[in-house]
């Protein structure tokens, strides 16, 4: 996953670009950057590898030294971003958010143009590089972004900075957001909205799905109108979200709580207390105590203060036992205690089976697990948001091949994922048992979509439901 924030100021734009970008820190965790253009000396360019050290302390330096009047940055979890290229186009730098399925076959197209690549790592082609090579293709930019969301199977959403300004640009079916924000000195556009808000900006507007615009310092204008389809991702809300996010107008914090409202509403079981598993739990849980009138508690908290969330050993058993030492006991709240805990989802199970054993060592009566999202049936195909990069790396997908094969009909996986069905019974209890809940009882799909408050059909559940 990753996030950007892009600002054009009357000003000196670093300090809003330096700390806009850090607020996105929870979209990423592997590498970060920023461009700067400054009408004397032009564009200036930072990456750094933030592994094993936050954003703020790698940029330290480039927040004191770099200046410019506009300029875009990036965290990742994945490529080196925001890239600076010379091009048909002139000099222009860019970031991108999302995912590009097709990517062999257009890098295909490209290279028998005689264009060329630098393969990342992993052999793979940097997505932001390919997205800057297709956006080429075509006699200017706003044909040649327009060329980009038409033909990326996946999504993809741009900023993009020029010596005259930043296009920002939202993926065609807004499956991601593009937030501006405006103040007297300039404008910004970024993912989180929430983070201009503490640097004086107030909203401006949010991109619709597929809507191109320029942004300048004597406005935002609109150069691709907005699309009327709109498939925005639902995990965006139930975790990947930061607490003060709203998309489309709907804040994540409220959205979480009536989550667990709606669970708790379904709920028989009577524990002694409910807790949510930090960060993104704990909202759902304070939802389902409210409603339930079960005490909301904490029989454990996250140690965060030396701990970045992206330090780990290379060594698999080694990472095991530094997740499990995040994790510190509140035993006088455990001990003999019937727990009912709400976690943002289940995904391969690993982590949750470890935190219920973890509770359970510590002298917990029962642990019943609800998860605020329905089943994961399907890994993301449009931008990775479901944490998983193949079905078989879900535990739903794992429990549905022993009891039907490694190949089930499409047909025979929407029956496991129909909350009233007996294959859905059955997948669930397996999974309960396997990772040795007293109980499990997920969210269901149509209670997530009314918790959002808005329209089915603007919402994209495809990692739920397999429907596109």
């Amino acid at each position: 996953m990753s996030g950007f924030f892009g600002v054009v100021s009357k000003e000196d734009c670093v300090f809003d670009l330096f700390f806009g970008t850090d607020y996105h820190s929870h979209l990423g965790t592997r590498r970060a950057g920023m461009v700067v253009y400054d009408k004397t000396n032009g564009f200036d360019k930072a990456l750094h590898n933030i592994e094993n050290s936050p954003f703020r302390t790698k940029f330290d330096t480039e927040s004191n030294t770099m200046k410019g009047s506009m300029g875009i940055g990036c965290i990742s979890d994945y490529e080196a971003q925001p890239m600076l290229l010379r091009s048909r186009h002139g000099t222009f730098a860019i970031t991108t958010v999302g995912r590009i399925n097709n990517a062999e076959e257009i890098v295909s197209g490209i290279l028998k143009g005689n264009g060329h690549f630098f393969e990342m790592s992993n052999g793979e082609i940097n997505p932001t590089e390919l997205t800057a090579a297709i956006i080429d293709q075509k006699d200017n930019l706003i044909d040649g972004i327009r060329y980009a969301q038409e033909i990326i199977d996946g999504s993809i959403s741009i900023l993009l900075l020029t010596p005259l300004g930043i296009y920002a640009a939202r993926d065609k079916l807004g499956r991601t957001p593009i937030a501006i924000g405006e103040k007297s000195e300039g404008y910004c556009a970024c993912f989180e909205s929430f983070a201009y808000h503490s640097l004086g900006y107030h909203d401006f507007k949010e991109l619709g799905p597929g809507e191109v615009v320029v942004i300048t310092t004597d406005g935002v204008k609109t150069l691709v109108a907005p699309g009327e389809n709109m498939k925005v991702c639902t995990f965006l809300w139930v975790y990947y979200g930061y607490p003060s996010s709203s998309y489309e107008g709907i804040s994540v914090e409220q959205m979480r709580y009536n989550c667990g409202k709606l669970m708790a509403r379904r709920d028989d079981v009577e524990p002694d207390i409910v807790a949510g598993i930090p960060d993104s739990g704990v909202a759902h849980a304070i939802g389902y105590a409210n409603e339930s009138g079960i005490p909301y508690s904490r029989p454990f908290v996250k140690y965060t203060p030396t701990w970045s969330r992206s330090f780990m050993p290379s060594n698999q058993s080694k990472r095991k036992l530094i997740a499990k030492m995040k994790l510190l006991p509140i035993k006088d709240l455990i001990k003999d205690k019937s727990l009912l805990l709400i976690d943002d989802s289940i995904v391969r199970g690993t982590q949750l089976r470890e935190t219920t054993e973890f509770l359970y060592e510590s002298g917990a009566r029962e642990v019943h697990i609800r998860p605020a999202c329905p089943p994961l049936m399907f890994s993301c195909k449009y931008v990775n948001f479901s944490r998983s990069n193949s079905d078989m790396d879900l535990i739903t997908r794992r429990v549905i091949a022993k009891l039907e094969g490694e190949n089930p009909s499409l047909e025979v996986l929407k029956e496991y994922a129909n909350p009233d069905s007996e294959r859905y019974q059955r997948m669930v209890e397996m999974i309960g048992k396997e990772l040795h809940f007293t109980t499990l009882r997920y969210n269901r799909l149509d209670d997530m979509i009314k918790a959002t408050g808005l329209p089915k059909e603007k919402l994209c559940t495809y990692c739920w439901s397999g429907e596109e």
